[in-house]
């Protein structure tokens, strides 16, 4: 019993760290995921982020695409997001870019630089134990919905 009320804690202090919906919903707004809006909050898309340009060097259409298509559309990224994110990361020199056709503006292929894996390696180690509360609080939701 001891072990199934800490589940129901950790429900708790996900959605209380996430969160009300009452607190996500502002009169004549549409109502924001408080926990899409976390996962933004935590450094999760930063992390998503170097992970896929770790794997190859990537463009800002196919990293919203491959962001979509691993979280099934929970976090989806629009280019008002990925764009100020990827000159923010190459700012601070994470990520370097380079014009797949430099004569004209075509599709910019990102890098990781040094700098770049030593944060993803940062983040890898940072961002897991919010990751792993979330894995769990959706556990303990389904169980107690479907009792599964």
């Amino acid at each position: 019993m001891a072990g199934k009320k800490s589940q129901r804690e950790a429900v708790r202090d996900a959605v209380a760290q996430a969160g009300g919906i009452e607190e996500a919903v502002a009169p004549g707004r549409k109502a924001q995921d408080p926990l899409t809006a976390e996962l933004r909050r935590r450094a999760v898309l930063p992390l998503l982020v170097l992970h896929l340009i770790n794997e190859g060097p990537s463009y800002g259409n196919q990293l919203m695409e491959r962001i979509g298509g691993m979280t099934a559309g929970v976090l989806s990224v629009n280019p008002n997001t990925m764009y100020p994110l990827l000159r923010q990361l190459e700012g601070r020199g994470l990520i370097e870019g380079q014009w797949e056709h430099p004569e004209r503006r075509s599709r910019r292929y990102y890098s990781l630089t040094a700098k770049g894996r030593t944060e993803y390696a940062r983040l890898v180690e940072e961002v897991r134990p919010f990751l792993d509360s979330v894995k769990s609080s959706i556990d303990e939701i389904v169980r107690e919905v479907y009792g599964r």
